[in-house]
């Protein structure tokens, strides 16, 4: 099976290189080839320069980019959609908008070529250590045979529905992330206003009770010793929420905290933190605005 990776990003990366050590003939793809290179040093797999060199006949081509207009720009791209087999399978791991998904869809069933959204959630440790939780929407005939692909980088893998099932979950999931990043920040700020109080207790207590969270395990002591260099950025969440909010009034839906929460995030992104974890959002409840 010849598969195209494009995208080596902090989550694309690691996942590329987890299909290259599950035995698959994998070539990548990426924007910057010093990337490319790097990728290839490390993982002995194979890359181009442009999406024309990619290899004739691929089987499945896996996508992890940035944003709508990457995506669209890329995988419309002559070069790389006369590269894939007549039956072939396209993977777009990206965050992306329903409007897109339905784009994409509706390009490649035409080729008979089926597409799947499959965002996916666990940060960039999830990647690294093939922990990742991926929502899929698409063709379910074909689900069966990207499955045991994907497995190789995640933790769980659920079909959700048709196409675009895939992203309408992960706007869910990027909706509960804030509001727990947002709580979990206002938790931190009181613990540390309280005298004396040991805050290495007080995560002990409350992690294995109702307060537990993937964010409350993984960023508690982070954000208290305010360390944020790492992690999903606030730009790509800023991305994501407008997202999950455009959606939301496509379906006469309100999200004010989520709204809320975006605007604090600008903020953030405006003072020049827009690379750092989202976990960063405490630092307006530090700083006054």
């Amino acid at each position: 099976m010849k598969i195209a990776f494009i995208g080596l990003g902090r989550m694309g990366f690691p996942m590329a290189g987890h299909l290259v050590s599950g035995g698959y003939d994998v070539t990548v793809f990426n924007r910057s080839v010093e990337k490319s290179q790097l990728w290839s040093e490390k993982y002995k797999g194979t890359y181009v320069h442009n999406l024309a060199d990619l290899p004739d006949d691929l089987d499945v081509i896996i996508s992890c980019l940035k944003d709508d207009k990457s995506i669209s720009d890329i995988l419309t791209n002559n070069y790389l959609v006369n590269k894939i087999r007549y039956g072939g399978l396209i993977i777009d791991h990206s965050t992306t908008s329903l409007e897109l998904v339905q784009k994409m869809n509706k390009f490649y069933k035409s080729k008979d070529i089926s597409f799947y959204d499959a965002p996916v959630s666990g940060r960039e440790a999830g990647a690294q250590n093939a922990q990742l939780s991926i929502m899929v929407g698409g063709n379910k005939d074909s689900y069966k045979l990207i499955k045991p692909i994907i497995k190789h980088y995640s933790k769980v893998i659920e079909y959700i529905g048709p196409s675009g099932s895939g992203q309408l979950t992960k706007m869910i999931n990027q909706i509960c992330i804030t509001g727990v990043i947002k709580s979990l920040s206002e938790a931190i700020n009181f613990a540390k206003a309280q005298d004396g109080l040991d805050l290495n207790k007080v995560f002990n207590a409350i992690s294995s009770g109702a307060a537990q969270s993937w964010q409350l395990d993984n960023r508690f002591h982070s954000m208290v010793k305010e360390e944020f260099d790492f992690g999903f950025g606030i730009d790509l969440m800023i991305k994501d929420l407008k997202i999950a909010i455009n959606q939301a009034k496509a379906n006469n839906i309100s999200l004010d905290t989520v709204q809320s929460i975006l605007d604090e995030y600008i903020v953030l992104s405006e003072k020049g933190y827009g690379n750092q974890d989202t976990s960063s959002l405490i630092k307006l409840l530090q700083t006054p605005n």
